[in-house]
């Protein structure tokens, strides 16, 4: 195409191709000229017992109005009472019932008019469908000779549209075609060569019209096919086409049929190709036997020659089809709408194509172009329109018509000048959801006049240009590659042009894909049982997924078997039915991933059949069979069982196994025996039920194969000899009258064989032979065919008897206190009379040396030494005590005689540890300890020892002192004794092997109280001297030694922190009276608070506030002294109190109860108040009940009596009390255990007497705590206990 440049053309081109190429809708609110949306095809046939509607439909604005021509005149539908016009539409709706319908047929056209412009639709050609009837004819009876060609005529009616042809015969069934027998394209029936059964007298063609669904018959033609000269072989030759070559004229885009059909003896195969090219594999296919060619869309390269062959043993036969593609007009370019500013030049291209070339015709408004108003901005140029500097009010429609002989196209692009600021159409804050690594597009479709130019901004702040990852399309969408993550946020595309700017707001949200992390994996289940498919999904958790099991790409069986899981499908009880691929889907609203896995039904197989017997002989048989069903399970073995017929009819025993893969199996057999054989088959799961049996097998008796087996000889008496053995089974015997021979004779002698025949029994009794001799035996087995063959000699034994003889010489040697041997001289073997199973001595302690009488209260003891021995030990015995012991052998009869009598003496051991340990009558610098004799002297006791050493506040020992007293004193009183002291003393009795285990105790000696008075402590009440207590026993790690200071003084402070309070703990070896805790808060102008301690080592302090760091310090007063000592301070942080009612202390319900227990504490603390004022106990007095002054003598508040000490004391705290938070024992006085000092072996004494080891430290819980726990508590502790 040649171009004619006008001036400025070149400057807006870019402009002019961006109006070209971007087909932008003109909102409907907006002036516009008439677009037509819908209309009727151009060849419209209607069915004549319908209404014709035609439609056109159209928008613009204002609203169009429509009018019609018909066959190029104007169609006043306002005057046919048939003719209806749709409202707000040009669709005409025909009412041709009771009318003739040709009288509508024609040529319509609508037309679209606004203030704008006008558009037309294309020319649509109304015509009624027809099916007429088949002409009239006799048709002539055919008779032809076997094996010539044949041609049918069906020769239908001309309808609208054509027929569809089908060849039927009277009974309405399609006669069957083949390679000989065919059916033309245009309806004929064609017979390559007849036979006899070709012979018909109903060949009916049919015609099927689609529109009336009507089907029209020809008159039936027969066919008489004789056979009395038929027609010889012969070479192919063509039916159709005729000649050589033949032409064939296609339309571009249409389907192209070529057919070839040839007669010949025999039946000839046609085969297809083009000359000089390849046929279009992607649009070919052959119909008809391979006599039809079909190629779909055909286009200008389908051009050519086709040759098509038809072969048969004889030869062949050619002809070639010359191919014409010819065209109908059709778009290159079809033209676009225009919207235009003032001012602005367009252009409208129309650029058709077609064979031969089309003519292409401008239309504006419905006019031809050349006769429409001049307008000297338009220009023509053969298929293009240019618009130059087009001003407001010369919108209108153009039309392009491109005509040929074998068609036209016809469009309406209308031209709309406007002036309009930027509008965006897309929705505001739209949320666009993309998956992560996939594409996104954020759309910004605008309008506006002249066109906007689009900008777009990521975060309201980043310009987006043109580039990776960004791209910006011609119509604003915003397009991103791959987008990540870090693409997520706000974008914002403004739109400008001349007359204004806008803008608009969307959102990029990027999710993480729907990822399968463990896949469900290939079962393998039995029958009856359960499989589980696992389907574990990683998805954004923004977006819901929906999770969907597939069985076989289709849905899961409506059964209460399947059970869908969040993450799991479980099917119950497994059927052969459910095999298969099982499929899990999980989608989001953005994305989806899915797995597959199968799932294999496995169970037991099916039994074999068809047992068969083979290769008799006397011993062996061949048996085969057919396997059965494995059900996926391959067969691991084949198990072949035999019964018995004759000796064990109804048992089924196991004769052999043979591999899975074996269907034969070559059986041993054994004489005498009525067999029958059953297989069955074993796979993984399990084995399958028995075939059934197969026939009988006899086989002939013979001599036993065997002798029994199991063949003992023992005696049960003196004087026999039991024979016994396993006897044979019916299947061994072999034959008829089966005995047993037994022999025997004495071992080791030249006597003959005693022999003698049973049968049906498994045991001889053979009498009158020497005790315990040995024998030979052997047992044969044999029958009316015959002896077993040689048996096996056993030797076995006569029967035992009761040994006849003591052992002799019995001596005996006393290694130590609690050990002796024992020797004796073994019983000779005869007298042994019986296999010889070991000794049994007997002792028993008579009385202790020390003692005149005999102790009636010693059970007798037993040792026994098995086999021939001739010494023994005797552990465990009492020192210094008479024993008595005889010795007697074993057999398996019983024991012999006892042999003489022995007595021997143990010598003296150390003895045990003393009775008791009691410290009684503790003064303030005295006590008395009371101790009680051995339970077990073990010897002459020689006397006691007695160490005590004192034991410091800080468990540290001092120096040790050492007594001995004479064996019968078991009390002293100790005096000038440190007074409030504990002592810790330990006591062990002697004899002359040396002393024996220790026993200890703990003792307090008594507080000094004379000179304590009531104290007032800043905040309290009076103090009243503390209670006497009893004793607390301590339990302490060995000690490293240290002397304590002299004078007052305070030695380590340790401090810990609990919930609300402070632990306290010190070292204090002073004399003064008074010691108190002192406290103050950091930083703080007020006193300091006084809290008294005496007698204790630790205290703790309550009621501190969490969160706050306190200075705390130890101070000691004696009133007689002005000197006052006192520690350094030391900071103490008491831990802030978690919140611990995060969800609840915000409920109404909660704050209420919570304010009634905070009342009810309240008046709780009023009434405690009062009573202390009333001189109830104070705190301070609390604390000294708790923490006792060493110098006060304890007692028992009860009876008044001293308490005393105790090992076996239980001390467990009183029920209520509680441990400190961190879950430590709080110390208030210094509780050791006595366990921990180690009683026995543990504690050791050096050569000059000082302890030797370190107390453990263990802490047990104070008994006092129960009287602490049970003080009113404070309403923050009492609304904790509720969390």
């Amino acid at each position: 195409m040649d171009w004619k440049w006008v001036p400025g053309f070149g400057a807006v081109l870019l402009i002019l191709l961006s109006h070209m190429t971007s087909a932008l809708e003109v909102p409907l609110d907006l002036p516009q000229p008439p677009t037509i949306t819908l209309q009727s095809p151009k060849d419209y046939i209607f069915d004549p017992r319908e209404n014709i509607v035609i439609h056109c439909e159209a928008k613009g604005k204002p609203n169009p109005s429509f009018s019609w021509t018909r066959n190029g005149t104007h169609f006043d539908v306002e005057k046919d009472s048939k003719v209806l016009m749709k409202p707000g539409s040009g669709t005409l709706v025909i009412d041709i019932s009771g009318e003739k319908a040709e009288a509508y047929e024609g040529t319509y056209q609508c037309t679209a008019h606004n203030d704008h412009g006008t558009a037309v639709s294309n020319n649509i050609v109304i015509r009624q469908s027809r099916s007429p009837l088949w002409s009239k004819e006799r048709n002539e009876a055919i008779t032809v000779q076997m094996g010539v060609s044949l041609v049918l005529q069906c020769r239908p009616p001309a309808g609208l549209p054509p027929p569809v042809i089908f060849w039927m015969d009277n009974n309405f069934q399609r006669l069957p075609l083949d390679q000989r027998v065919s059916q033309a394209l245009n309806g004929d029936l064609y017979f390559s060569n007849v036979l006899p059964e070709d012979t018909r007298s109903d060949y009916i063609c049919y015609a099927r019209f689609p529109h009336t669904q009507t089907i029209q018959q020809k008159q039936p033609i027969s066919v008489t096919v004789l056979n009395n000269s038929p027609e010889g072989e012969r070479r192919p030759g063509f039916m159709t086409p005729l000649g050589a070559t033949s032409t064939k004229m296609v339309l571009r885009g249409e389907t192209l049929e070529l057919e070839c059909i040839a007669e010949g003896l025999p039946t000839p195969e046609i085969s297809w190709k083009k000359n000089g090219g390849e046929l279009p594999s992607s649009r070919m296919s052959f119909r008809n036997f391979k006599k039809t060619l079909k190629i779909s869309d055909v286009n200008e390269a389908d051009a050519g020659d086709y040759h098509c062959t038809a072969t048969n043993n004889l030869g062949t036969a050619h002809h070639i089809i010359k191919v014409i593609v010819k065209a109908a007009p059709f778009w290159v370019s079809a033209p676009r709408n225009l919207i235009l500013a003032p001012n602005e030049t367009g252009i409208l291209t129309c650029r058709v194509n077609g064979e031969p070339k089309p003519k292409i015709s401008w239309f504006v408004n419905g006019v031809p172009i050349e006769n429409a108003p001049e307008d000297r901005s338009r220009k023509v140029e053969d298929d293009t329109v240019i618009l130059n500097n087009v001003q407001s009010g010369s919108s209108a429609v153009y039309q392009c018509n491109a005509s040929n002989e074998f068609g036209y196209l016809m469009a309406n692009a209308f031209v709309n000048v406007l002036a309009e600021p930027p509008r965006v159409l897309t929705p505001p804050n739209r949320v666009y959801q993309v998956i992560t690594n996939s594409p996104a597009l954020l759309h910004c479709s605008t309008f506006g006049s002249p066109i906007p130019t689009i900008t777009w901004f990521k975060d309201s702040q980043t310009s987006i240009k043109n580039g990776d990852p960004y791209v910006i399309h011609e119509n604003g969408t915003l397009e991103i590659n791959v987008a990540q993550p870090l693409n997520s946020g706000k974008y914002t595309c403004i739109a400008t042009n001349n007359l204004g700017i806008k803008e608009n707001h969307v959102f990029l949200e990027v999710k993480e894909p729907t990822r399968i992390l463990r896949q469900p994996e290939y079962k393998v289940v039995q029958r009856g049982m359960s499989a589980v498919f696992e389907c574990k999904v990683k998805h954004d958790p923004s977006l819901i997924p929906t999770m969907t099991w597939l069985k076989d790409n289709g849905e899961l069986p409506d059964h209460e078997r399947f059970v869908v899981d969040t993450d799991s499908l479980t099917i119950k009880d497994v059927t052969g039915d459910d095999e298969g691929t099982y499929t899990c889907i999980m989608n989001t609203t953005l994305d989806q991933d899915s797995a597959s896995a199968m799932l294999t039904v496995v169970e037991k197989p099916d039994p074999p059949t068809d047992l068969e017997l083979t290769d008799q002989t006397e011993r062996s048989v061949q048996l085969t069979w057919i396997p059965g069903d494995e059900h996926n399970s391959p067969t691991q073995n084949f198990l072949i069982q035999y019964e018995d017929l004759l000796h064990q009819p109804g048992v089924w025993l196991n004769l052999t196994e043979v591999a899975g893969t074996s269907t034969t199996a070559q059986l041993n057999l054994s004489p005498y025996v009525y067999y029958s054989f059953r297989v069955l088959a074993q796979n993984h799961v399990g084995c399958s039920q028995p075939s059934q049996p197969s026939r009988q097998y006899r086989t002939n008796p013979a001599a036993p194969d065997e002798n029994p087996s199991n063949v003992h000889g023992e005696g049960t008496e003196p004087g026999n000899l039991v024979i016994s053995w396993t006897p044979l089974t019916g299947f061994q015997s072999n034959g008829p009258g089966l005995e047993y021979r037994v022999q025997w004779r004495q071992k080791g002698t030249s006597e003959d064989w005693s022999t003698e025949s049973v049968a049906n029994v498994s045991q001889l009794v053979v009498l009158g032979t020497p005790t315990f001799v040995p024998y030979e035996i052997k047992v044969q087995a044999f029958n009316d065919y015959g002896n077993g063959p040689d048996p096996e000699v056993v030797t076995g034994y006569s029967g035992e008897d009761v040994p006849s003889s003591a052992p002799d010489s019995v001596q005996v040697m006393v290694h130590n206190s609690t050990l002796a041997e024992v020797h004796w001289e073994p019983v000779p073997s005869p007298s042994v009379r019986g296999k010889l199973q070991g000794y049994k001595i007997y002792y028993r302690r008579e009385r202790g040396l020390h003692e005149t009488e005999a102790a009636t209260d010693q059970e007798e003891q037993v040792l026994t030494f098995s086999g021939n021995r001739s010494e023994g030990r005797l552990p465990g015995l009492q020192p210094y005590s008479l024993y008595n012991l005889f010795i007697r052998v074993l057999n398996n009869k019983g024991e012999g005689p006892p042999s003489p009598s022995k007595t021997f003496e143990t010598p003296e051991g150390v003895p045990g540890p003393p009775s008791s340990l009691n410290v009684i009558n503790q003064g303030l610098d005295s006590l008395t300890v009371v101790w009680g004799p051995p339970v077990n002297n073990n010897g002459r006791l020689a006397g006691y020892t007695l160490k005590y050493q004192p034991v410091n506040n800080s468990n540290e020992l001092g120096p040790v002192k050492v007594m001995t007293f004479q064996a019968n004193e078991t009390t002293i009183t100790l005096s000038n004794l440190n007074s409030s002291m504990l002592y810790k003393f330990y006591l062990s009795a002697k004899t002359i092997k040396g002393s024996g285990p220790i026993i200890t105790r703990e003792a307090f000696t008594v507080m000094d109280t004379t000179r304590t008075q009531p104290t007032v402590v800043t905040g309290k009440g009076p103090t009243e001297p503390p209670h006497t207590t009893s004793p607390i026993t301590q339990s302490l790690h060995p000690p490293i030694h240290k002397e304590p200071p002299v004078g007052p003084a305070f030695g380590t402070v340790n401090t810990s922190t609990i919930e609300d309070g402070a632990l306290i703990s010190w070292e204090y070896f002073g004399h003064h009276k008074n010691v108190y805790v002192e406290y103050i808060v950091e930083n703080s102008k007020e006193d300091w608070k006084k809290e008294l301690v005496n007698g204790s080592h630790s205290h703790v302090i309550k009621g501190l506030k969490p969160g706050t760091t306190y200075k705390v310090r130890l101070v000691a007063r004696d009133p007689a002294d002005s000197t006052v000592h006192s520690t350094g301070e030391v900071d103490v942080t008491v831990p802030a109190v978690p919140n611990r009612q995060v969800d609840i202390a915000t409920q109404g319900w909660f704050i209420g109860l919570m304010c009634a227990i905070a009342l009810l504490i309240l008046v709780l603390l009023i009434v405690c108040f009062i009573k202390r004022n009333k001189g109830g106990k104070y705190p301070v007095k609390e604390k000294e009940d708790a923490h006792q002054d060493p110098e006060i003598q304890p007692m028992k508040e009860d009876d008044g009596t001293f308490g005393e000490y105790s090992d076996t004391e239980d001390h467990k705290p009183l029920k209520g009390s509680r441990t400190p938070s961190n879950g430590t024992v709080r110390r208030d006085e210094s509780d050791d255990s006595l366990v921990d000092y180690g009683e026995g072996g543990d504690g050791q004494f050096n050569e000059d007497g000082s302890f030797i080891g370190q107390y453990s430290g263990k802490k047990e819980k104070d008994t006092h705590e129960g009287n602490e726990s049970s003080e009113a508590p404070s309403p923050v502790n009492a609304m904790n206990s509720f969390v």
